[in-house]
């Protein structure tokens, strides 16, 4: 396989998929130049839960922001996706209703139990003819963020997450939940347009990690590795790989996984050959947790199976998240054009949605 021969990818890449990720940081600064269009009322700061419903593509966001921004946003936030809404629920919860599409059934489904309930409500979407949540917000003044995603040209909501992640944000900013410091998000950006020349497909694989990653992983079933803020990417990197990859892959937790997954490497025995787990280190990570983590690789290699490392160089935890949500884009990309597919398409779940109509 040789990741450095353009032919590949304009062959393969019909849905543009490089081009939604390399777009990634115009993503952010649209948000952000939009951000003083978003509305929030007063009283949304007075919640004491946050509940996101959102699938897919639709939830990646919050689970990044939830995990990067852990040390700074004031109420727990959870992702309950799906038909039901959770006892809890009343008017001190502050519910998010969230389909790039608009058209999620299971997220729609959910409105007027969570209206009866006297929760303060808050929406995103796109801004799309087909957005019947984009209509519910009109009809019913519901507040939110209404976006055109102008830099996702692939169409696929899980490559457009700088709106959903910064949209999201700015949304629970401006409900009171946090602070967004500007300049410091301009200088993520800036560092973003930086890392997408190191990493893009013109960038050739001797200078670019995502494909050196990649070369490693190949044939393997990757099992990603991470701790504290970044937890949340290692969950868009799993679905990133799933459905541009397809891919199996899976992700374990640091400390958690020390207490119960290791044992679970000796058997089947195929876990040598088929295995790959991928760690993600840094520098900010507990003290406790970097050892962990250390002794970790030396269990997995005394398995038999095979350990990358790979350590983020950001200087603060949200920076690293973004810097491995470009990282982990890219690498579900080139597995993709590795395994001669179209990352764009995702057969399986078109078949599955056409099924339950």
């Amino acid at each position: 396989m040789n990741l450095d021969n353009k032919n590949q990818y304009e062959k393969l890449d019909k849905g543009q998929v490089a081009k939604s990720i390399e777009f990634l940081p115009d993503q952010f600064r649209q948000v952000l130049e939009e951000a003083r269009l978003i509305k929030i009322p007063k009283e949304y700061s007075k919640a004491t839960q946050i509940i996101v419903n959102g699938m897919g593509g639709s939830n990646i966001g919050t689970y990044i922001i939830r995990t990067a921004l852990s040390d700074q946003i004031k109420a727990p936030i959870s992702i309950i996706p799906g038909y039901s809404v959770p006892a809890s629920v009343d008017k001190n919860t502050l519910y998010v209703i969230s389909s790039y599409s608009g058209t999620t059934e299971e997220p729609l489904s959910v409105y007027r139990e969570v209206k009866k309930r006297g929760a303060k409500i808050m929406a995103i979407t796109e801004n799309s003819p087909k957005s019947k949540l984009m209509k519910l917000m009109l009809k019913n003044d519901i507040p939110g963020y209404v976006f055109k995603p102008q830099y996702n040209p692939s169409g696929q909501p899980r490559l457009g997450l700088g709106y959903t992640i910064f949209g999201i944000a700015v949304m629970l900013a401006k409900a009171g939940f946090f602070k967004i410091k500007v300049r410091a998000i301009e200088d993520i950006i800036a560092s973003m347009e930086i890392w997408t020349r190191k990493l893009n497909p013109l960038s050739p694989k001797t200078q670019n990690n995502a494909k050196k990653i990649t070369l490693e992983l190949f044939d393997k079933i990757p099992v990603l590795v991470g701790a504290e803020h970044i937890t949340g990417n290692l969950h868009a990197m799993r679905n990133h790989i799933n459905e541009c990859s397809k891919t199996f892959a899976a992700y374990l937790t640091l400390p958690d996984l020390n207490h119960y997954a290791m044992e679970g490497l000796i058997n089947p025995k195929s876990n040598k050959k088929n295995l790959a787990f991928l760690f993600f280190d840094s520098n900010l990570y507990d003290k406790r947790v970097q050892k962990r983590s250390d002794l970790t690789k030396q269990i997995v290699k005394k398995n038999g199976i095979k350990v990358i490392s790979h350590k983020l160089q950001s200087k603060t935890r949200l920076a690293q998240a973004f810097e491995l949500l470009q990282l982990g884009s890219w690498i579900s990309y080139y597995l993709g054009i590795s395994y001669k597919v179209d990352p764009a398409k995702i057969p399986y779940v078109d078949w599955f949605k056409k099924q339950l109509k």
